[in-house]
């Protein structure tokens, strides 16, 4: 017989840009909840203050302790209702949410972990590149040392389309790389996804870089990457 005394873990999927981009069931459990755990309370703050919501918040990110782990388990166990957001988009992908997830699973299994889903950078992206087909890759964030080379030689043997991050201080030599690893394939680059100067560029890579190089201020921001197969 599960114990109704154990706690909630929500997983509240936030805004990628525009802070209008929210499901109402994620306002309500932001609202219900004991307290949020939240990458950056400023980000976080912002959001809530927004949707005039007064919760309480506190840290969790990739440098979280073992005390902080302890101490949001402890919680759980005691019955509270805790809800888990990132910076922008969805907990657990691409995100140190993972981490809290993962050790729930292990040590806690006894703890409902509910779904609270929305914006996707990837979703966002691939519904407005107008490539055919329902399959596609998602590799996260391009590596920023270990494994970066490997990372674009392996872009070659993709047969489906190839979704990655990047951030705005290494979009120029990433597109340099990409341009080198697939030169003939036609690269779609999402900046800036749903905020007031969001576009899709499309082109080579080198193309894109091109651009890029003639408007700095374009380098500004989020990058969303799509290479498509050959």
């Amino acid at each position: 017989m599960k114990d109704e005394t154990i706690g909630r873990l929500s997983v509240v999927a936030t805004p990628i840009g525009n802070l209008e981009d929210i499901t109402l069931r994620a306002l309500r459990v932001l609202g219900e909840a004991d307290y949020v755990l939240c990458e950056d309370t400023r980000v976080t703050g912002k959001l809530l203050h927004h949707h005039e919501i007064s919760a309480k918040m506190k840290r969790y990110d990739a440098h979280a302790s073992d005390a902080v782990h302890a101490e949001i388990l402890a919680d759980l166990e005691a019955g509270k209702h805790i809800a888990l957001v990132s910076d922008a988009g969805t907990p657990g992908v691409s995100d140190p949410g993972v981490f809290l997830v993962a050790q729930l699973r292990q040590t806690a299994p006894e703890v409902r972990i509910d779904a609270i889903p929305g914006a996707s950078a990837v979703t966002a992206a691939f519904s407005i590149a107008g490539i055919s087909g329902n399959q596609f890759a998602f590799l996260g964030f391009v590596p920023q040392k270990k494994g970066r080379q490997t990372f674009f030689e392996r872009l070659s043997s993709y047969d489906i389309p190839v979704i990655f991050f990047e951030s705005t201080h290494r979009i120029m030599k990433t597109l340099e790389s990409v341009s080198v690893s697939v030169p003939g394939q036609t690269v779609y680059l999402g900046r800036e996804l749903t905020k007031m100067h969001e576009e899709m560029i499309v082109g080579s890579a080198a193309e894109i870089h091109q651009q890029l190089e003639a408007e700095p201020v374009r380098q500004k921001g989020e990058h969303v990457l799509i290479v498509a197969p050959k």
